[in-house]
């Protein structure tokens, strides 16, 4: 029996690695931006994850400080421990940071071709689109709640307006969207 359960960690940890190293090459923009397929594959593909201990991990990890990567680390430790964290996090890391290394090195010697320039101004609404779909589905459990409905829908129309017509920090904007939810207003 002992076997058995430790041959099936071993296979979600493999899993786990495999999954986040074909994500590792879609994070255009960062792992954030990778939010709904993570969700897809932990919560409604393989029923590892709950929603609210989904939501709540990338919540915690954000409002950690250090890199924005730490959510990947978060998820795989629930999901299989020391090991689902370390394959999680090597999973992320290797191809994208080999991808980036060398594209960076080819595209820098290349910088003037047309291609090249197109592809990095092809890049910025691919990025936000991106974004905007992993705040999307971290904000629909309380847009569907109707106790949070409208107050949730109005701190994040406050947030994109802060954000587009003032220079305040987002780590600020977090802060106050932490508070407000310890204070359960949102």
């Amino acid at each position: 029996m002992a076997a058995a359960a430790a041959l099936n960690m071993d296979s979600v940890w493999l899993d786990l690695l495999l999954h986040f190293m074909a994500l590792s090459l879609l994070a255009i923009g960062g792992a954030i931006t990778t939010v709904p397929e993570m969700h897809r594959y932990l919560v409604t593909q393989r029923g590892w994850l709950a929603e609210a201990d989904f939501t709540s991990a990338i919540a915690l990890a954000q409002a950690a400080p250090g890199p924005n990567l730490l959510f990947v680390v978060v998820l795989g430790y629930q999901v299989a421990g020391l090991a689902g964290a370390a394959a999680s996090l090597a999973g992320m890391l290797l191809p994208s940071a080999t991808l980036t290394l060398a594209a960076t090195r080819w595209a820098r010697a290349n910088r003037e071709w047309r291609g090249v320039r197109a592809f990095n101004a092809g890049m910025t609404p691919l990025t936000l689109g991106l974004i905007l779909s992993s705040g999307w589905l971290l904000a629909a459990p309380f847009l569907r709640a109707p106790e949070h409905r409208w107050s949730s829908g109005a701190l994040m129309v406050l947030t994109i307006v802060l954000t587009l017509r003032t220079r305040i920090n987002l780590v600020w904007l977090v802060l106050g969207g932490g508070v407000l939810g310890a204070l359960r207003v949102v």
